[in-house]
């Protein structure tokens, strides 16, 4: 492996003076630093981060604690955004995936992240869930993304899934339906009362004639993750009735949307002449591989990985929670 040392000695120049290219390269002439640069071009040197950090010469790394963000398709890019963001600015990250549920594995990998000297860290989480914020790395400037805490006052970057379920309510109402099956992800996620506050607001308050209007809400039970059980009530409301009194469905999520779609074709239902669907997530880019295409909304997963990042290298003051702003994605279900 080429060293710092080979550099040096290729380019004719002192340790010091790499070590100046390659940290503070304002401190060296252009034509001092051409010399060094053409040298780390020829070896194909890369710098060891790590050690600079232990003698204290990068100074600019942020840790991530990754709840689970890393092993699931659908939220891994918070971390895309956070490595793109930090390479932007100069900055250097790494990330050390974990779950919460499971201690001696998460006090592990925050030993290991402590070990990398880290200037700042980012707790980020695959779903949106209150998180408790370990206590070793409390002596950090943090920052959360796709996560809330009660036990120290941080910044935090999450979905507006208010505004997001509202959104899909009022262009339900504005095309015309009125009565509307809501599948809900569980009850004691943070996400679900949001998004069922919002779409009530919109879809009874946006309606010309209140008395036609009927919405029905289902929920999964507490932290549920089997979501062909979030399709449960459909299945038995299509045992029981002939004909669906409903003229749209509303899922909690894009998974739920998937198995409704399969049950309601699968019953000969056209979607959306005889019913709409509705979905949530964006999963993966997934809204264009249902057939029609699906409705939905948009978790904004990049931006909350890049808000977070930018959070710590801006130096932010707030501790405040910030709400990112979840577009809907329009499809031909409904």
């Amino acid at each position: 492996m080429t060293s710092l040392k080979d550099v040096a000695k290729l380019a004719g120049v002192s340790l010091m003076t790499v070590s100046r290219a390659l940290n503070n390269p304002e401190k060296l002439s252009k034509s001092t630093y051409d010399v060094v640069k053409k040298a780390i071009d020829e070896l194909g040197y890369v710098p060891n981060f790590a050690a600079q950090n232990i003698r204290g010469v990068a100074g600019k790394t942020i840790g991530v604690l990754s709840l689970g963000t890393a092993t699931t398709p659908f939220s891994v890019e918070i971390l895309l955004a956070i490595e793109k963001t930090v390479r932007k600015y100069g900055w250097h990250s790494y990330v050390i995936n974990t779950f919460e549920n499971d201690e001696a594995e998460l006090e592990q990998a925050v030993e290991q992240l402590i070990s990398h000297r880290p200037n700042a860290i980012i707790i980020a989480r695959n779903g949106l869930k209150k998180v408790k914020v370990p206590a070793k790395l409390r002596q950090y400037p943090i920052v959360l993304a796709n996560c809330v805490t009660d036990d120290v006052e941080v910044a935090s970057y999450i979905p507006d899934d208010f505004h997001g379920q509202q959104a899909i309510g009022e262009l339900l109402v504005k095309k015309g339906y009125k009565k509307a099956l809501f599948l809900h992800i569980p009850r004691n996620y943070i996400a679900t009362k949001a998004r069922k506050e919002g779409f009530e607001q919109a879809f009874f308050a946006k309606q010309t004639d209140q008395s036609a209007v009927k919405i029905d809400h289902f929920f999964m039970e507490d932290d549920g993750e089997d979501y062909f059980t979030g399709a449960k009530p459909l299945i038995d409301l299509l045992q029981r009735h002939k004909k669906l009194d409903y003229d749209v469905i509303v899922c909690g999520n894009d998974r739920i949307a998937f198995v409704a779609y399969q049950l309601l074709l699968q019953q000969g239902y056209r979607i959306p002449e005889d019913i709409a669907v509705t979905g949530y997530d964006n999963m993966v880019g997934i809204t264009h591989l249902f057939l029609p295409s699906l409705t939905t909304v948009q978790l904004p997963h990049y931006e909350m990985g890049e808000q977070a990042a930018l959070h710590l290298i801006e130096e932010r003051n707030s501790t405040e929670t910030v709400l990112i702003h979840c577009p809907v994605i329009i499809g031909q279900s409904c």
